[in-house]
């Protein structure tokens, strides 16, 4: 905020726009945020989110879904094992999930290996509609698409590896 903008609102001084007409127009604080569509801006200031905050909410959202055994590909999964074997470390939610975030708006890519005899369309389909509801409702940003790329496809007799869900986060 600038200092005249400062200065202004103390005063309880409105920034002036002018209309079509040529006539000035008072803007308040509470038309600028209507103007701005976005439950994170109001009239009272602005809320920022930060990628990492999206990225966890997403690769939570998409582990939820059935048919998902694991986010990542192979080398972050191996990563993800070795790290976890270590005495108080924790689980990577983000794993697998990149993020590309605007002040309004957000993008998310998803790397995932599906459980064999699960529908990849389904899981995908589903995948995206948690993901979504999850990142629009827990921080207000629209998303505007969730590109998901299926790196592998988990066999029932690779099971002596360890499993990558949710439910193992400490």
């Amino acid at each position: 905020m600038t200092e005249n903008t400062s200065a202004n609102l103390k005063n309880g001084q409105n920034t002036a726009a002018q209309d079509r007409n040529g006539q000035s127009a008072e803007l308040t604080r509470k038309q600028a945020a209507a103007a701005a569509k976005s439950p994170l801006v109001t009239e009272y200031g602005a809320t920022t989110v930060e990628e990492t905050v999206v990225q966890k909410l997403s690769g939570l959202a998409a582990r939820e879904v059935p048919g998902v055994y694991a986010m990542g590909n192979i080398a972050r999964r191996t990563f993800d094992a070795i790290s976890e074997r270590i005495p108080g470390s924790r689980t990577q939610v983000s794993g697998g999930v990149s993020v590309e975030k605007g002040e309004r708006q957000t993008a998310i890519d998803l790397t995932v290996i599906v459980e064999y005899g699960a529908s990849i369309v389904e899981v995908a389909e589903n995948i995206r509609r948690n993901v979504i509801r999850a990142v629009e409702h827990g921080t207000g940003l629209e998303v505007v698409e969730v590109n998901i790329s299926v790196a592998d496809v988990h066999l029932p007799e690779e099971d002596d590896q360890p499993r990558d869900s949710g439910h193992e986060l400490a």
